[in-house]
Order: structure tokens, then sequence, then C-alpha cells
């Protein structure tokens, strides 16, 4: 008895549907759990009675800690550089605004550098961030 050789061919395809399948739950995953994860540093800001500013995913927020640390979203920058640091982050932008989060625990003098040198950089507009009284 003679066996064909087109009936016990290999497959030289590979089945992708599992493939397909296994990504499409990763990206409905990771499409929920996103918005949950939150960003930047803790600072432990000073009361305000005024009515919140909205604050957008495209402002940049200054940060400085209790401990004199300064951030830029989550990396760390000294003093000394945040000028050069805030004009390479402005440079293409045709709205120089940028937003100030201070610990209550961090010496004014402290603040005032930082906001000297955000001024240095050419930055026209500073909001400061605080916290409503619940």
């Amino acid at each position: 008895m003679k066996v064909s050789g087109d009936d016990y061919s290999s497959m030289s395809e590979i089945n992708v549907t599992p493939f397909v399948d296994v990504m499409l739950v990763l990206l409905v995953i990771f499409m929920v759990t996103a918005p949950l994860l939150q960003y930047g540093v803790d600072v432990n800001l000073p009361e305000s009675t005024k009515q919140p500013l909205e604050v957008t995913k495209e402002q940049v927020i200054l940060s400085v800690q209790k401990d004199q640390t300064i951030s830029i979203d989550r990396y760390r920058i000294p003093l000394r550089e945040l000028d050069k640091k805030l004009k390479g982050i402005f440079a293409g932008r045709k709205e120089r605004a940028i937003f100030l989060q201070a610990d209550r625990d961090v010496p004014y003098g402290f603040v005032v550098q930082v906001m000297a040198a955000v001024k240095a950089a050419g930055i026209d507009r500073m909001g400061l961030i605080t916290e409503t009284p619940d």
C-alpha cells in the first residue's frame, strides 16, 4: 500500500491565534491599570483656602522635598543645574509655565533660591500647588 506524500505533510505555518489572545488580554489589563498608577514625589503641601486650579498632564511640576531635594516629575536635579535643565525642557515650547510644589517644612530661603533658578531659566509663569483643607 502506497501512501501519498500530501496526506502526511508537515505544517509549515505558525499558529498565532494563542499569541494574539494573550496579547489582547495583556492589553486590556494594562489599559485598566495604567490610569490607576500615580507618578510623582510625595510632598507634604501647605493648605490654602482658594479654589484649586486644574493641572493637566502636559504641565511641568517642580517638587521640593523636605530634605531639599529638587525633582522634575520623578527625576532628581541639583539646584545648580536646575536652570540649565529647565531651559532644555522649555526650549521648544511656546508657553513657559511651571507649577511648584514645596514641602511645608522646607526653609523659605531655599524655596526662594529655587524660584530664582526658575526665573533665570526664562520661565515667566509659575503656579504654586497647595492642598485644600478638608
